[in-house]
């Protein structure tokens, strides 16, 4: 390519890889001009112009917009140029944080619908000990009334979280203070919590895990949870283990995923508390 030669927009639409509409458009916006116009319609382009390509295209690649571009290929000083850098990059730390809780939303939703499939498909309704990972949990305290659909698919803690501009990830969960009461329908003070992607502060954090747990998936409307529970109290008094008087309630597909109770899957959590 000469470099004293002129392009038409053609030829520089094959060498470039850009349409002639964009080509026309850069110029309607004043990002890349022709070098010259003849009959105020034929474009033609010397090869410093056809240059401006290479970086249009890297800027494209880092999230600039047209507009933004207009001042940087004119050249700026390198001060403007590091507060346009900057202002850049916390744009873009924005964009990476709403990816980030977009990606593992859905992951996580994903991956709990593998879970109960696999529950449902295998019958794994068996009563076993496993260690609960240490996790930390954004919670809020309710009354609960035993209206599970009210409770799992919460407006007060979608509320709450949407206030703190906070996000919610996994499954909702309820702590349960005493599985005696919960079984005998008089359990009304509880712990909605979840995984959030910040911290919500310290008064709203609940930590558990980082123990011994006895686990039990139930399947099936929760009305008729207290059948699960009374399986993991023969269990664990043929074993002759003990367990701590709380209890949760892990819902890994519920109204969220659902309308179908028979294809509601929660997880039971007891914290054993000693072997015997």
């Amino acid at each position: 390519m000469d470099k004293n030669k002129y392009y038409s927009i053609g030829e520089v639409s094959k060498i470039t890889k850009l349409s002639k509409k964009t080509l026309r458009y850069y110029d309607e916006i004043g990002l890349m001009p022709p070098d010259k116009v003849e009959n105020n319609q034929y474009r033609f382009y010397n090869m410093s112009t056809l240059l401006c390509v290479p970086v249009i295209k890297y800027y494209k690649q880092m999230g600039f917009k047209l507009d933004e571009m207009r001042s940087l290929i004119e050249g700026s000083t390198y001060s403007n140029l590091v507060k346009v850098f900057d202002n850049k990059l916390e744009e873009l730390k924005v964009e990476e944080k709403a990816l980030f809780v977009k990606y593992n939303s859905v992951k996580e939703w994903h991956d709990l619908i593998l879970e109960a499939g696999n529950v449902i498909e295998h019958g794994i309704l068996d009563v076993s000990l496993k260690y609960l990972n240490l996790g930390e949990y954004t919670y809020m305290n309710q009354d609960f009334d035993y209206n599970y659909n009210k409770s799992i698919v919460n407006i007060e803690f979608t509320n709450f979280i949407e206030e703190n501009n906070n996000a919610v990830l996994g499954p909702v969960m309820m702590y349960f203070p005493s599985y005696i009461d919960k079984i005998k329908g008089k359990s009304k003070g509880v712990k909605i919590f979840q995984r959030t992607v910040e911290r919500q502060g310290v008064n709203n954090t609940l930590t558990l895990g980082g123990n011994t747990v006895i686990s039990c998936y139930h399947v099936g409307a929760h009305e008729n949870i207290n059948d699960t529970y009374k399986k993991m109290l023969e269990w664990i008094d043929k074993k002759g283990y003990s367990c701590y008087e709380y209890s949760i309630e892990r819902y890994v597909t519920d109204y969220w995923t659902t309308k179908n109770k028979d294809k509601f899957v929660t997880e039971i959590i007891l914290e054993l508390q000693n072997e015997i």
